[in-house]
């Protein structure tokens, strides 16, 4: 198929967004209903010839009972199918559960319907397909007040992670907190470009990729999202678990985990009191296979990943500042993570490149190892990408090429072929540098967070960044800054 046709198909789903805002739904809400209407058209699609497939999706429900429909009469009967596909086993269930018509103009439903209508998507190239969904993921990330930008991390950076890590066919891969499911897509794409057989096809289709997701909506467009990448099928199993991956451990054990999982650091649960209140119960899961039991959800998620990791697993993960420098709990799983695992790099992200603003981030590259009586780690690189760096969304996004250098240095042919570009006396503002695991562990607190070159706007007032750049950089220290108080206040009062 041309790139027109492609750019044409794009531009018709495109074309709803701007008239359903006037009449009050949101990207989020057209997304959720064109994923309800892009799989019953897909399942109609696959029923006939030359797929055959039948699907349980009841007759009465079908999607030509929708073409068929005009007015009142179709809103009340899709939102009645709505009801009865949410009640449905597999797959189909999954997608469909707690669904609702957002879309109560009749007109307006009936046109959306049509122009799925006219286009074969079965036929459509998987590319096709996913770059209308994800375009449209990303569009919802970037509508603040949807709060769905927590869900999507930057494509760049996941390719970046999923290029040093160069997951291999035959091998799974987890995600215990998996979003819209950009790690599985970025690790498809780069096992898919290898020249595969038969039987590591289905298994990269099938069996390779394993996730947790616990708001359904985020779920649905997860497994619609992989879906409509070629990852699974209607009667396959579902993989993406809506349990909370913290609770337990599930016994999944896997070759790699790529995650970057939820920012904000407690863990809590809400409940209603008699008064009719809301009270916060701050959560600390009481695990075996813990180090440490913590309130901190971040230093949960790096002893749960450390877990699901076979001895000779590998991670990278995305993880706030405080994993790095917190006391007491943090100190503990930093110490126990160098010890257990080869923690060899440490990427130092910059600000401006979250959906979610006040974050500052990291991503931390971790090999499994067995057991032994002497600490795995015995060097850590770290790369810079922060100290000078700015980047906007919407005026200076994040690129793959931002990140090449990067790629470079890690060396993900072979890691242990690494050349510093840090050097006290020639290269002072060297990116790329190694500490030792004794120069790490005399550190205070035992902290890996580490700078070493100047910054440039508090030295030189001729060098500031732009305005809008200082604007969000300010905005991103405030966030940062109000969510430590509230987790403060949240200490004090016992309650939110």
């Amino acid at each position: 198929m041309s790139n027109e046709n492609t750019s044409a198909i794009v531009s018709k789903v495109w074309s709803f967004c701007n008239p359903l805002r006037d009449i009050g739904v949101g990207y989020g809400d057209y997304l959720e209903q064109l994923t309800y209407l892009l799989f019953l058209k897909m399942a109609d699609e696959f029923s006939k010839p030359p797929y055959n497939r039948k699907l349980p999706i009841p007759t009465e429900h079908n999607w030509e009972s929708l073409t068929s429909r005009r007015g009142d009469e179709l809103e009340q009967h899709y939102s009645k199918t709505l009801n009865v596909l949410s009640r449905q086993k597999g797959v189909l269930g999954q997608i469909f559960v707690q669904s609702q018509n957002k879309i109560k103009e009749p007109a307006m439903l009936y046109k959306i319907i049509d122009m799925i209508d006219k286009e074969q998507w079965a036929t459509l190239g998987a590319d096709i397909k996913g770059t209308i969904y994800e375009g449209l993921l990303e569009k919802n990330a970037e509508d603040t007040k949807s709060g769905a930008g927590q869900y999507f991390t930057p494509r760049a950076l996941i390719r970046a992670m999923v290029e040093c890590v160069k997951p291999e066919p035959m091998k799974t891969i987890a995600d215990p907190a998996c979003g819209t499911g950009g790690f599985f897509l970025a690790a498809y794409d780069f096992i898919a470009k290898q020249k595969l057989d038969k039987t590591q096809k289905h298994f990269l289709k099938h069996k390779t990729f394993f996730g947790n997701e616990i708001v359904p909506n985020t779920r649905r467009m997860c497994l619609m999202n992989l879906f409509l990448h070629n990852i699974g099928d209607f009667e396959s199993e579902n993989f993406i678990s809506p349990a909370d991956a913290l609770i337990s451990d599930s016994g999944l054990r896997v070759d790699y985990v790529l995650a970057n999982p939820p920012f904000g650091r407690k863990s809590s649960m809400t409940a209603t009191n008699e008064e009719g209140e809301q009270e916060t119960d701050e959560l600390t899961y009481n695990r075996q296979d813990f180090w440490e039991t913590s309130s901190n959800k971040q230093l949960n998620f790096v002893q749960h990943i450390r877990t699901m990791l076979k001895s000779t697993g590998q991670a990278a993960v995305v993880l706030p500042d405080n994993v790095l420098f917190e006391g007491g709990a943090g100190e503990t799983v930093r110490k126990k993570l160098m010890e257990t695992t080869d923690l060899h790099t440490i990427l130092r992200l910059p600000t401006g490149i979250f959906y979610r603003q006040g974050v500052k981030a990291n991503v931390l590259f971790f090999d499994n190892k067995p057991a032994s009586k002497q600490p795995w780690t015995k060097d850590i690189w770290i790369y810079d990408f922060r100290t000078n760096i700015h980047f906007t969304l919407k005026k200076n996004p994040l690129k793959l090429e931002d990140l090449r250098d990067f790629i470079n240095c890690y060396n993900p042919d072979n890691r242990h072929k690494r050349k510093e570009t840090y050097n006290a006396n020639t290269n002072p503002e060297g990116r790329w540098r190694k500490f030792t695991y004794d120069e790490i562990i005399n550190r205070d607190k035992t902290s890996l967070d580490i700078t070493w070159i100047k910054d440039k706007s508090l030295a030189d007032l001729d060098n500031l960044p732009d305005p809008d750049v200082l604007a969000g950089e300010i905005i991103e220290n405030l966030e940062a800054g109000l969510e430590s108080f509230r987790e403060i206040m949240i200490t004090i009062n016992g309650k939110d």
